[in-house]
């Protein structure tokens, strides 16, 4: 069976707890791609994906579905392809949708037992934020892993507790004191590197993937706790 070994380190009923989960990911980049491919790789039985955008050649040094046949495809239709040719028991509902604090409602229609916010628009990231935490929703937030070389440097904790990461300063202003401490976020130790195109991003392939692994590691393991 495809999930004898997983299922030989956590057990039978933890492997059904996961086949019984539904996790929604806002964002298939370089981070929510890989939190979506190791879901599934972990029978994770009913996936929501949530991306406006479409595969393209910028796309190539960290984004596991950026192939020369995605490109100019929509990323979340890629991915509903790649999910099935793993695990075709796997439940995938998909939305071409640019988060906004309208439409928000939209993608949370059905029991979520957790999110993944995996994108980098400050005022979307605030929005989905703001619902998991009036919602009671388990979820973590994706940092910044942009210009930044050592994976080792990834770690999990709550928004309060962030340093060296630009991204989560910005986010920590838009909470207050008790809700920083609630919310659970992927971050990066590692100042960032700077880079002679400040208007572009440096990247590799290695931490925004390992930032979505260590995520995708995180909540299997609160889901079979």
């Amino acid at each position: 069976m495809k999930f004898d070994r997983l299922e030989n380190l956590i057990g039978s009923i933890s492997l059904d707890k996961l086949e019984k989960s539904t996790v929604l990911i806002i964002g298939l980049g370089g981070v929510g791609g890989y939190v979506v491919e190791a879901l599934t790789r972990s029978n994770i039985g009913n996936l929501i994906l949530v991306d406006f955008d479409k595969v393209d050649i910028t796309n190539f040094n960290r984004q596991i579905i950026a192939i020369n046949t995605n490109v100019s495809k929509y990323k979340v239709d890629c991915f509903v392809n790649r999910i099935k040719e793993i695990n075709n028991k796997c439940k995938v509902d998909s939305y071409k949708l640019k988060i906004n604090s309208e439409n928000i409602n939209n993608i949370f229609s059905k029991r979520i037992d957790f999110v993944v916010d995996a994108i980098d628009d400050v005022k979307a990231k605030t929005a989905i934020i703001n619902y998991c935490l009036d919602h009671n929703i388990s979820f973590i937030s994706s940092m910044g892993t942009g210009n930044r070389l050592d994976p080792s440097k990834l770690i999990i904790t709550t928004l309060d507790k962030t340093q060296n990461d630009p991204l989560a300063k910005v986010m920590r202003k838009k909470f207050n004191d008790k809700e920083k401490k609630r919310i659970i976020v992927c971050t990066s130790l590692e100042l960032p590197i700077k880079v002679k195109n400040k208007k572009t991003i440096g990247s590799t392939s290695f931490v925004p993937s390992s930032a979505g692994l260590l995520i995708a590691s995180y909540i299997v393991k609160k889901l079979i706790k």
